[in-house]
Order: C-alpha cells, then sequence, then structure tokens
C-alpha cells in the first residue's frame, strides 16, 4: 500500500513517528509539508497538490498549534490562519486523495485531531475549534463512503513529547508532566501506534471512529480514600 503523510518534516514530531511506523509496516511512504525535508514541499492552504490518486493510506498530521491568545482578544488574523491551515489544508488533502480512494474500492484515512477537540484548551480557542471541526469531517467524509472501502478515523492525541511540546520552557514542561496520571507524556510511537491499527487493511470494518490516546489525562483519578488505600 502507498501511503501518505502530511506534516512530517519536523524532526521528533509526530509525523516523523508515524513515518516510521507505517514503513514498518511494510507501506510505500510519501510525505508532504510546507518546510524542506519531505517528498513534496507545499503548503496545504494554497498550494497546488501533487497528483493523489494513487495514495491508499492518508494521514492528516500538518497542522498548526501555536497561536495563542484569550476567545476575548484573540486577533482575527490568527483565528483565520488556523482554520486556513487545519480546517481548510486538511479538506484539500482529503479531498484530493478521495478519487482515487473510490475507484479503486479501498481507502485509509486518519486524521490527527486533539483532545483538545472534546475538552477545550485556555488561550487556545483557534487550535481547539479547528481541531474539534475535524471531527465533524472524520464523520461525514466516513458516512459517505462507507460503502466504498474507505474508512475515515480521528486520533486524538493529548499532550505529547513531541519535539514542539519539548522545546516548551522547562516549567511549563514540568506542568504538564504533573498532571499526567502516569507521570510521563505521551510518546509520539503511541501516536503512531494507533494510527497504524486505524491504516491496516484489517481495520475496515472501524470507521467514523476517534481514539484518544493521552495517557489517561481525561479520566479523573482523585479519590476520597488515601493513596495507601487505594494501592492495597
Amino acid at each position: 500500500m502507498k501511503a501518505l503523510v502530511t506534516g512530517a518534516a519536523r524532526e521528533g514530531g509526530i509525523g516523523r513517528a508515524i513515518v516510521a511506523r507505517l514503513g514498518a509496516e511494510g507501506m510505500d511512504v510519501v510525505t508532504l509539508d510546507v518546510e524542506p525535508g519531505c517528498t513534496f514541499q507545499v503548503d496545504v492552504v494554497d498550494g497546488e497538490l501533487p497528483e493523489l490518486g494513487d495514495i491508499d493510506v492518508l494521514v492528516c498530521n500538518a497542522a498548526l498549534t501555536t497561536m495563542f491568545g484569550a476567545a476575548h482578544t484573540f486577533r482575527m488574523d490568527r483565528w483565520q490562519r488556523d482554520l486556513d491551515v487545519n480546517l481548510t489544508g486538511t479538506f484539500r488533502v482529503v479531498q484530493a486523495c478521495l478519487p482515487g480512494m473510490r475507484e479503486r474500492r479501498f481507502g485509509r484515512i486518519v486524521v490527527i485531531s486533539s483532545t483538545a477537540a472534546l475538552h477545550g484548551l485556555p488561550a487556545q480557542v483557534s487550535y481547539s475549534t479547528t481541531k474539534a471541526g475535524l471531527l465533524g469531517l472524520v464523520k461525514t467524509v466516513a458516512a459517505e463512503n462507507v460503502a466504498l472501502g474507505i474508512t475515515v478515523n480521528a486520533v486524538l492525541p493529548g499532550m505529547t513529547a513531541s519535539s514542539g511540546v519539548l522545546s516548551m520552557p522547562p516549567d511549563i514542561v514540568d506542568a504538564w508532566v504533573r498532571l499526567m496520571p502516569t507521570g510521563e507524556l505521551v510518546a509520539t510511537e503511541d501516536i503512531a501506534d494507533a494510527v497504524a491499527f486505524f491504516a491496516r487493511a484489517e481495520a475496515g470494518k472501524v470507521t467514523g471512529q476517534q481514539l484518544a490516546v493521552d495517557g489517561g489525562a481525561a479520566l479523573n483519578t482523585r479519590s476520597v480514600t488515601s493513596s495507601a488505600a487505594r494501592a492495597s
């Protein structure tokens, strides 16, 4: 199978981990990013996309994560940029791959959303909104193509030890780690493993689903009992 992973240029990023995992599954993997170092250097927003009719597995990972600001003061240009990249850019690539998949009556599309889509994320209103919008895209495209052998699913990473997160100030990273029930961030390889499951030919009956990989961060791990009592 031939796979395309977008947003795969950054060393230590989720995209790179996905490329390695799909390659280990025996797939022929090509990559696309606005930055150099990939098979195709293209801006998903308005660049001319290459011919993608032969793509069997599409992983939409390209996204911005750096637009910060509270909703009441958030700049509209920042809001629009997130929508352009995270939503419109993703849709453009999905749309470019669908005709070939529909003709062959086979396809696997995996969209990288975020747990912020489910819970929100203060100071990142546009990011949370776009990642939630991707879940609507997944459900709709899955419904339109379920009878044609094409599955569409979403992986929702929690706080992940990607190069972007690890480049944050140490006190911020440490604060996130303290919030994790396991005491550690999610690994990029954990996200790649989830993607690999959805991408397999054998996962043909799994579509329109969302899988959060967050290390249990969304769980309520508080208890009225003492830690000693819980351990006994």
